[in-house]
């Protein structure tokens, strides 16, 4: 009898260590390069609809008080994953930093030169003896040189005026005439709510090779590791549903944060970002990466360009 209870009490508790194991989920720290928005539809898609769960992962998602240093906090070890951008990934590997992405959530660049539509500048070479704003120097204006280059121009055939993040109200007040490092899907709804149109002219349109805008990136000694895989399933299960379903999608997004997230902003620029959002967050399109790299050490943002599988992984 007291063999039999001993017996028991064992097959119970390494039933309970199995449930245990299977139910044991990995944990993730991933750090946004900003609050919460419609650009990140995938992963907040992902984390409400459970799918994150599904593969096994426990995803802890953290919105930076300084959004310079998510890719920082990975590289240093204090954060698992960060959200950062396909331009800065190349200056970050360039100062050394081991990073490897492994996804993209948007793979198309959004940034483009933003005017008002009655402002009279129908193309890129109506910038000539205008103001043009600009928030990070640097890259940002090096962007703006090569569009300008592509017609016949180059940057002092413009006044660059800093506006220090505030770019569509630039615009509106008039104290410039086009603003470089406007996203698409924010920039022209936020005017449009203030009642004036505006109109974009998208980089890729006008000299500059195409990028991934919004990519995930890991420390390098951590580049193999399987639940890279396992995130990227969990993403691309996202944006399926997402294209199947972009209302209830939309209604699933702002339950993550209904105070914050659901105001008729970003429920405009939901709608505008859905066709930007990686179908295939693990697939990597290494010569795009080889391109913008030599864009990069062309216009002298870095001093090396190093290979792409160094750096940027297919899962």
């Amino acid at each position: 009898m007291k063999d039999s209870m001993i017996k028991s009490t064992l097959a119970g508790l390494l039933t309970l260590a199995f449930v245990g194991s299977v139910n044991a989920q990995e944990k993730i720290n991933l750090v946004l390069d900003w609050f919460v928005n419609p650009d990140h539809a995938s992963v907040i898609i992902a984390q409400q609809k459970g799918y994150f769960k599904e593969q096994g992962l426990e995803v802890e998602i953290v919105e930076p008080a300084d959004p310079s240093t998510p890719p920082k906090l990975v590289a240093a070890g204090k954060a698992d994953m960060a959200v950062t951008y396909q331009p800065q990934l190349h200056m970050q590997i360039d100062e050394g930093l081991p990073l490897t992405r492994v996804s993209s959530i948007v793979d198309n660049p959004l940034n483009s030169v933003v005017v008002l539509a009655d402002s009279g500048i129908n193309d890129i070479q109506d910038l000539k003896g205008k103001k043009v704003g600009f928030s990070v120097a640097g890259f940002e204006d090096v962007l703006l040189g090569a569009m300008l280059e592509h017609h016949g121009l180059s940057l002092k055939d413009v006044e660059l005026v800093n506006v220090n993040w505030s770019l569509s109200p630039s615009l509106l007040t008039k104290k410039t005439d086009a603003v470089i490092g406007a996203f698409r899907n924010f920039e022209l709804n936020q005017m449009q709510l203030e009642n004036q149109q505006g109109k974009a002219f998208f980089v890729e349109d006008h000299g500059v090779p195409s990028y991934d805008e919004l990519i995930l990136v890991v420390n390098n000694k951590d580049r193999n590791n399987e639940k890279w895989k396992k995130f990227n399933e969990a993403l691309s299960k996202a944006v399926t549903y997402i294209n199947a379903e972009p209302e209830k999608a939309w209604t699933d997004f702002v339950s993550y944060k209904p105070k914050e997230l659901d105001n008729e902003l970003n429920r405009r620029a939901w709608k505008d970002t859905l066709p930007y959002l990686a179908k295939q967050p693990g697939k990597l399109n290494k010569q795009r990466y080889e391109e913008f790299a030599q864009f990069m050490l062309d216009k002298k943002l870095i001093k090396n360009k190093s290979d792409v599988d160094d750096y940027a992984i297919e899962q």
